[in-house]
């Protein structure tokens, strides 16, 4: 299979290093197509055991340095894994719903903190950026393979799939902080796009939510929003 910088129409993408790359290996060995190493690579340590794994899946290894002058041209990468793409869906349950989101890095991020809290299924509304970008597996560290993303085309279409969601929108319009908010699962916490929020129509068909913060700020940015939220809703869990 020829080598070429990734592109959304693709079937595959890839993990830009070896923290990414043993994610792959570990928790979606059967989507691993192939694992480049570059000539510059220790194999000991953690590349050793990446190795034995690639081995006990039979996934391919190759010892390639074009494809990390194709894939990685910075050169501070010496593993890359090559994965083939599907498609998610949504389980019954409370999920993360990020309507429009539009920067690879803060999707990545996100997802990272979205499988720390165990919020695992995630919404997308579209237009959004792709998920499978490799910035946006690289900003998530590996967590890209301990969630479950699905796309939508529009908010509808996401709530006539789960109607018995308790819907809670944040917005800068909100009068409700989140400190009074009475959680009912499940739930779906529902976020805008990095630069224009959501847009009041949410209003019609959500619990508007607020995260309150002093005027020397107009917002906190997306994954810091997301970050709150979902560890104000999950705390529970962890405050025992």
């Amino acid at each position: 299979m020829k080598i070429q910088r990734y592109r959304h129409e693709m079937d595959h993408s890839y993990t830009l290093g070896a923290t990414l790359t043993f994610e792959l290996v570990k928790c979606a060995p059967e989507l691993a197509s192939r694992i480049f190493i570059s000539s510059e690579t220790e194999l000991s340590g953690g590349i050793g055991e990446l190795l034995k794994l690639c081995g006990q899946n039979e996934i391919p290894v190759e010892k390639n340095d074009k494809a990390f002058n194709i894939l990685s041209p910075k050169g501070n990468c010496f593993v890359i894994g090559e994965f083939r793409k599907r498609s998610g869906k949504l389980r019954e349950g409370s999920h993360l719903v990020l309507a429009n989101p539009s920067d690879a890095g803060n999707l990545g991020t996100i997802l990272r903190t979205a499988a720390g809290f165990g919020l695992k299924d995630i919404a997308v509304i579209s237009p959004a950026v792709d998920c499978f970008d490799p910035k946006a597996v690289r900003a998530s560290m590996g967590a890209f393979f301990h969630v479950n993303i699905e796309y939508f085309e529009n908010i509808q279409d996401y709530m006539a799939r789960f109607p018995q969601n308790h819907r809670y929108a944040f917005m800068l319009t909100a009068s409700t902080p989140i400190r009074r908010i009475s959680i009912r699962e499940p739930y779906s916490l529902i976020l805008g796009n990095e630069a224009a929020g959501l847009p009041e129509e949410y209003a019609d068909f959500c619990e508007t939510v607020i995260i309150p913060h002093s005027r020397d700020i107009d917002s906190l940015n997306l994954p810091i929003a997301a970050s709150i939220a979902m560890y104000e809703f999950t705390k529970e869990k962890w405050e025992g």
